[in-house]
């Protein structure tokens, strides 16, 4: 009788080169564990269908196993930046942006609005236990349903029409989720840089949850995590996309085997990942990822010395010069990719501003074309840039089939005298000795811009700028802070004017949700408090008010609602419509590159690629497990 590790070992030695054996399947990383038997052979590791990529077929080479990758990461909290790079989804996307199954074995949806997804058979987490629709059910049923764990209520992608799903697990491999309306959204979530949770390890978390835990010992295991309350606990073990607890089972290709807190992480391969080349070797190729916690100030530095083999985060266009000189001296190759995003650098009037006076000179549109007409783009791009860039209004990228040239011309042509005729009709005529317009209480018109400090870039923008401001009689003045404290501060209303980077996907389809182009999250720095009202289901923040926006908010409404792509296109197009012709941000460039450095060993890195958080998860989509370290 033919076992089935003995099929699946003929199945790979069919891929086989000529001297590429059975036995240099199993990575020598992992040869003591197999040798103890702590391990099962990798037949019995993989799912019985484990995905197989072909990187041939993908302009890539199939690679080896071994060898160290280094990063720097700038806080302990970015440690997530393995669960995005790692990509492992339910569904994600590939390179060119379409959907495709996963973890999952396959996917199926009718009306948008049943969703049935079939597990791989065998497939693992990282402890070796089995992945089963029982993982879902708790998911779903203990923790999203659980008013104690989930006090936010569920995410708004596992609503439509205001209402949650049906689950029903469908047979011992398939699951459903099913809605009485179209839910459009749900798949994109799935695959987003920071995934919808939808399963988790039921067998490790039940020992966490008050549900299935003998209360003595639930008690013990606070005290032990120093946790006050049960749910605290839970979420604490269980939190999957900032993953600090070493023993939470993973579907990632890489694990954390480090509890903070800590100044060095290691993630090691994940033995049951389920991913396979053609020559059947279990990805990922490369043993361990070591990311180094350094101050944010000083990762170029760090990065231009040497210490990392491959780093994108930290570093940015002001570096490259630098950067580049770096291959001169270390086994190192820089790379420019292009960045996705709206806008490179965009100033974001705040809407929900505490100050009366100018919250609502800010919500006349007449102010905040008069701001953007002012902006000389063609300096900055010359000046930070180089002249790289494309001057733009803050939407779409060419990249996008929805890309209009009307949407990235609107109210960004140079014209100072627009600018100051717009704001004498606002009513701000009356100027003081220096020069600056004087506001309804009688103040100088002065704009406080503040920046969460992470890159010069910005300043260096900013100082451009205030000299493009004064000449309309509006002073500038710059304030840097931390990210932490810059969220919080605009979150109370204390921020006037932000600059942050425009809309994340620059290269949206009209399947990819419009979100960003309305108040629906509370980190959105010109309307915050209407994020949070939309986040929190109205509990929290503000209702909008303001017709532009309720009407974005009512476009959002039917495009989560919409079925028919053409019609998902249509609300694409009049959200960019409104957005951009009401400036409710002020682009400036977009179409910039960010450099990523890499060590001249690391193979199957694309040399050049888009980079963004969303759609493309940095080097997410372009499967960073099929990265391999060759010869120098």
């Amino acid at each position: 009788m033919i076992s089935r590790r003995t099929v699946l070992g003929l199945m790979a030695s069919a891929f086989l080169p000529g001297t590429l054996r059975a036995g240099d399947l199993e990575p020598e990383f992992l040869q003591a564990q197999l040798k103890a038997k702590a391990l099962p052979a990798l037949a019995e590791r993989l799912p019985k269908s484990p995905r197989a990529l072909n990187l041939a077929a993908m302009g890539r080479q199939p690679g080896q196993y071994g060898g160290t990758l280094r990063t720097i990461i700038g806080s302990q909290k970015d440690i997530r930046m393995m669960t995005i790079y790692g990509y492992a989804r339910l569904v994600g996307y590939d390179e060119k942006l379409n959907m495709q199954p996963d973890i999952l074995e396959s996917f199926d949806v009718a009306d948008d609005r049943i969703f049935t997804f079939k597990i791989r058979e065998g497939h693992k987490w990282s402890d070796g236990s089995l992945l089963t629709p029982e993982d879902f059910r708790y998911c779903w049923e203990d923790v999203w349903l659980n008013d104690e764990l989930s006090q936010g209520g569920l995410a708004p992608a596992l609503l439509a029409d205001g209402k949650a799903p049906r689950f029903e697990i469908v047979d011992p491999l398939t699951v459903r989720y099913s809605w009485d309306a179209p839910n459009p959204d749900f798949l994109p979530k799935l695959a987003a840089a920071s995934p919808l949770s939808l399963v988790l390890p039921a067998a490790y978390l039940k020992q966490f949850h008050k549900k299935y835990q003998d209360p003595f010992r639930l008690a013990g295991l606070m005290k032990e995590n120093r946790a006050q309350k049960w749910t605290l606990l839970h979420i604490r073990m269980s939190r999957q996309y900032r993953p600090e607890n070493p023993d939470l089972p993973t579907l990632d290709p890489w694990q954390n085997r480090t509890k903070p807190p800590a100044e060095q992480f290691i993630f090691e391969r994940n033995p049951f990942f389920h991913r396979i080349d053609e020559n059947g070797r279990q990805l990922p190729y490369v043993d361990r990822i070591v990311l180094n916690v350094s101050s944010s100030a000083i990762i170029s530095a760090k990065t231009g010395a040497g210490e990392s083999d491959l780093q994108c985060m930290g570093i940015d266009f002001s570096d490259y010069a630098f950067l580049k000189d770096a291959e001169k001296r270390y086994p190192v190759k820089m790379h420019l990719w292009k960045r996705t995003q709206g806008s490179r650098l965009a100033l974001l009037p705040n809407l929900n501003c505490a100050d009366q006076v100018w919250r609502g000179l800010l919500r006349d549109v007449r102010v905040r074309r008069a701001l953007s007409l002012a902006v000389n783009r063609r300096e900055i791009n010359l000046a930070v840039f180089y002249g790289l860039a494309q001057e733009s209004a803050d939407t779409v990228l060419p990249e996008s089939p929805l890309y209009r040239p009307e949407f990235a011309k609107a109210w960004v042509a140079h014209d100072p005298d627009q600018a100051n005729a717009l704001l004498d009709e606002v009513g701000l005529q009356a100027r003081d000795d220096d020069g600056l317009r004087i506001l309804p209480d009688g103040r100088p018109a002065q704009i406080l811009v503040e920046t969460a400090g992470e890159s010069t870039l910005e300043t260096d923008a900013l100082e451009l700028i205030t000299d493009h401001w004064r000449k309309i009689g509006i002073a500038l003045f710059i304030r840097t802070s931390q990210r932490d404290i810059f969220r919080s501060r605009a979150l109370g209303g204390q921020i006037m004017m932000s600059m942050w980077s425009g809309i994340d996907n620059g290269v949206a389809t009209a399947d990819m949700n419009p979100y960003q182009l309305a108040p629906t999250m509370d980190d959105q720095l010109q309307w915050p408090l209407w994020g949070a009202h939309y986040l929190s289901h109205g509990t929290l923040g503000e209702a909008p008010d303001l017709p532009p926006v309720v009407e974005l908010m009512a476009l959002l409404k039917r495009w989560n609602a919409s079925t028919e792509p053409t019609e998902r296109a249509e609300i694409w197009n009049s959200m960019l419509s409104i957005y951009t012709d009401q400036v409710f941000s002020i682009g400036t460039v977009n179409g910039t590159y960010q450099p990523v450095l890499a060590s001249a060993r690391l193979r199957n890195l694309p040399d050049k690629a888009l980079y963004g958080y969303d759609p493309t998860a940095y080097f997410g989509v372009y499967m960073p497990d099929t990265f391999w370290l060759g010869e120098s």
